[in-house]
């Protein structure tokens, strides 16, 4: 795999490290629960569940798709699906994020956000490319 594959999987697991890592304090930051009524405690229990697998699935993801780029001899198959397991997340991510904005309040974070989801994508569908490009990849 050639250097610049190499170094677009480890950004793009980075920023999946960084979200999933980030994503296990958003309940606090943004004082998601005060949303919700506090007698829906089922409500309350699920969301809980949901972002923390949702968080621990971006770190997980990020960490196995280093694990594929980094280890030798590298199995070319099982780094092929890592990676298009990433570019479909970050492409239904960014899909998301144009059709249902979030962070609408704020152009910049909407915006930003709608840009790191797509450099994500474009760092693992790269990568992705170049590995299937290349003739030894049977």
């Amino acid at each position: 795999m050639k250097l610049v594959a190499t170094i677009l999987t480890t950004v793009g697991s980075a920023i999946s490290i960084g979200f999933g890592i980030w994503h296990f304090f958003v309940p606090k930051i943004w004082n998601w629960y005060s949303y919700i009524d506090k007698s829906a405690t089922e409500l309350v229990v699920a969301v809980r569940a949901v972002n923390v697998f949702f968080s621990l699935a971006l770190v997980l993801l990020g960490i196995v798709n280093l694990i594929f780029v980094y280890r030798e001899p590298r199995d070319q198959f099982s780094l092929a699906t890592m990676l298009s397991v990433s570019v479909v997340l970050w492409g239904t991510r960014s899909v998301l994020q144009v059709i249902y904005p979030q962070g609408s309040q704020n152009a910049a974070l909407q915006y930003g956000m709608l840009g790191t989801f797509l450099f994500a994508l474009a760092c693992f569908a790269v990568s992705l490319f170049i590995l299937v490009s290349q003739k030894n990849m049977a």
